[in-house]
């Protein structure tokens, strides 16, 4: 399958409704969920750190995932900021579909309880 789930951490609920806004807009994600208040502890520089995060899931297919990696990149706060992506191997065809023609320029909308 063609479809992807990205994982995106970002340090703000700001941050994270401007990314997911760009990537929706710019047709690279079909949906963008936002869950805030989420807490990471990580090794960074030697150290291990403890922030309060929101974690972005983003809906997209494997074409639009590099240009999607180049707008998070270029409009995120961290210098490596973590861009992880898993197919999706199974799932409701029709939201499946939804996802692809949505990238793919076709008319759509992101209310279908997402």
């Amino acid at each position: 399958m063609d479809e992807m789930l990205v994982f995106v951490t970002v340090g703000s609920e700001d941050e994270a409704t401007n990314i997911a806004k760009i990537l929706v807009e710019n047709k690279l994600a079909a949906c963008v969920n936002i869950i805030p208040g989420m807490r990471s502890i990580f090794q960074w520089e030697g150290k291990i750190e403890a922030e309060r995060e929101c974690l972005l899931l983003i809906k997209t297919i494997r074409e639009a995932f590099d240009p999607l990696v180049i707008a998070v990149k270029t409009n995120h706060s961290y210098s490596l900021p973590e861009i992880i992506a898993l197919p999706i191997s199974y799932g409701s065809e029709d939201y499946l579909s939804w996802i692809r023609n949505t990238i793919k320029n076709e008319n759509s909308t992101c209310d279908q309880g997402n």
